[in-house]
């Protein structure tokens, strides 16, 4: 079954078991000194003690591989919990904190993001597939046994300084970025009735990943995709069970939640930063659409208390 955490699929249910959500900055990678990072799971499992507080990475995105043990946590407010093997990926911007448990061993690598935008070229793939996190659990022997072979290679080539290292590292990256992208894609279509799969709704995601900031309105979107706002709307309830209207909103409400919680920016920046001319209006709509004022919600997680 695939776990994504957008608007694709109900979120698999949840043991009522808390999860540790402490916010705290994010340790920034802004120049790394190489091309990729790469450790085992149990590094920074062991560090902090198997339970890793809630945070985010700008600019990068991450891979993981879970050959044994399992892993409950939460990305962007939607919980998970998953046995090995797994496959975890987690996009720029995502909010995510983790519990392993303790026999968990693993993989992951983390890539800047404009390296992946260099090596993928026009694939597009950053655009869909890989713009937002998702959980691939239940794989099979094969499947597991090739992520633990490109995993393992990476590990070699960044222990290493042999001659070509980091061209070997970049054509890694690339590997891993595409196995993802098979691994999703071929999860969606078993999670998906035969032909229900609706490419205009994809389409459409991928815009308002591009323009939410804008407040562009949906004809616009609709334009764009050659299709009627109201085809567009009932096409978007058919597959994801809410209107076009309310999916751009609802991308534009977890950027504000993303910013509120996670950067010191004042209402009034958050609000600008998303388009919003108007602080109080930006306010009172958030507030109707988290049940919060933006103050009141930052205080609630500054406090510790899981929103959404």
């Amino acid at each position: 079954m695939l776990v994504l955490f957008r608007h694709l699929l109900t979120p698999i249910p949840m043991k009522p078991a808390p999860l540790l959500l402490v916010p705290f900055k994010e340790i920034r990678h802004d120049q790394p000194d190489d091309c990729l990072h790469y450790e085992s799971v149990a590094v920074r499992g062991q560090e902090m003690d198997w339970t890793i507080p809630a945070h985010r990475h700008e600019g990068l995105h991450q891979f993981q591989f879970l050959r044994r043990g399992s892993v409950r946590g939460t990305i962007d407010g939607r919980e998970f919990e998953v046995s090995a093997p797994a496959l975890l990926m987690l996009a720029p911007g995502s909010v995510h904190g983790f519990a392993y448990t303790r026999d968990t061993e693993g993989h992951q690598v983390t890539v800047p993001t404009g390296t992946l935008r260099e090596l993928l070229a026009d694939a597009q793939f950053l655009g869909t597939e890989l713009k937002a996190s998702f959980v691939l659990p239940a794989l099979d022997s094969a499947q597991a046994q090739e992520c633990q072979d490109l995993f393992q290679r990476i590990a070699t080539e960044f222990r290493q300084q042999r001659p070509g290292r980091v061209h070997a590292l970049l054509a890694c990256a690339t590997l891993l970025a595409v196995l993802f992208v098979r691994g999703h894609g071929e999860a969606f279509d078993r999670a998906r009735p035969q032909g229900a799969r609706d490419t205009l709704v994809q389409r459409y995601l991928a815009l308002v990943e591009q323009h939410y900031r804008q407040h562009q309105p949906l004809g616009f979107y609709a334009e764009t995709l050659s299709v009627t706002p109201d085809h567009l709307s009932r096409s978007c309830r058919a597959v994801l069970g809410q209107s076009a209207l309310d999916l751009l909103n609802e991308r534009r409400m977890l950027e504000a939640r993303r910013l509120l919680a996670y950067t010191s920016q004042s209402v009034a920046e958050v609000a600008q930063q998303l388009g919003y001319d108007d602080p109080a209006y930006f306010s009172k709509f958030f507030q109707r659409s988290t049940g919060n004022a933006p103050s009141a919600y930052r205080a609630l997680v500054a406090q510790g208390v899981r929103v959404r």
